[in-house]
């Protein structure tokens, strides 16, 4: 007997994740990244201090360490916040830099803006003199320059941290499979191979047999995320693995089961599991 449900396209599971994850060394990971940038920040600021560069440099020492070792422990705070915002989403198949130097070019630009008003004030306040406004546009390319050199490097740095720790972490544990647990005691272990909704009650269909358990359709195939298969009909689930035989005809498609339980196809599904290659 036939409904006036609409189906719906098939809902495969046991895919990689779709969700795309940050970027492992656009903003700082942790309080240790953060330090190590910090780190990075001052070192950067010391060599600055001891070149005079962008300072007057006939100034003492120390007032040139006092200019530009806060001003750069500052920038690594800014820093990893315009990195969090400004660096973008990417999965794990894109390649390392892959997007990464136009990001890297709006970080700098974002963290250059509000810097060089700093650097400009700064100056005046910490060594008596004003840069005059038409050397405002030489001052935001010496900081911009800088702010992308300082992007740039964090990037380098973090990324081959990511890419150590995930080589020594090695191949990832798979996910287990929420739904098994809820097989009864005596399916516990077997070869799902696929699962027939009758009412509200699923019927499992296992390599040690059937049972009924109280279940709807739509929550089991949300708990089988892991496990590769398919809904094939608005009534039915299938095991990838567990299909020995496809026979086609009309538009429709009968599945045959490794137990030779036989499972209907809709048109609707036949179409899209065609074209994922499961025939």
């Amino acid at each position: 007997m036939t409904s006036g449900r609409r189906e719906t396209p098939p809902r495969p599971t046991g895919e990689p994740p779709t969700a795309r994850r940050p970027l492992a060394f656009g903003p700082y990971e942790d309080l240790t990244g953060w330090l190590r940038g910090l780190g990075l920040a001052l070192a950067v600021g010391l060599f600055l201090a001891l070149s005079g560069a962008f300072v007057d440099d006939g100034a003492p020492l120390g007032l040139r360490l006092a200019f530009w070792l806060p001003m750069m422990g500052i920038g690594a705070l800014w820093g990893g916040f315009i990195a969090r915002i400004m660096f973008p989403q990417h999965g794990a198949e894109d390649g390392p830099l892959e997007g990464v130097w136009r990001s890297c070019l709006w970080a700098a630009l974002a963290m250059a803006a509000p810097f060089t008003g700093m650097v400009w004030t700064a100056n005046w306040l910490a060594f008596g003199h004003q840069i005059s406004w038409r050397s405002l546009p030489y001052l935001f390319g010496s900081v911009f320059a800088l702010s992308l050199a300082m992007t740039l490097l964090n990037t380098l740095v973090e990324s081959r941290r990511a890419a150590i720790r995930r080589l020594s972490a090695g191949p990832p544990r798979p996910r287990p499979v929420r739904f098994l647990e809820k097989l009864p005691p005596w399916l516990r272990g077997a070869e799902l191979h696929a699962i027939e909704a009758e009412d509200h009650y699923l019927r499992l269909h296992t390599s040690k047999g059937q049972d009924l358990i109280l279940m709807r359709l739509g929550d089991a195939i949300e708990e089988l995320e892991g496990l590769e298969g398919a809904q094939v009909h608005r009534s039915w689930w299938v095991a990838r693995a567990a299909v020995e035989d496809v026979r086609r005809g009309d538009g429709r498609a009968i599945l045959t089961l490794k137990t030779g339980v036989e499972v209907p196809v809709s048109r609707t599904y036949a179409r899209l599991l065609r074209a994922a290659g499961w025939y």
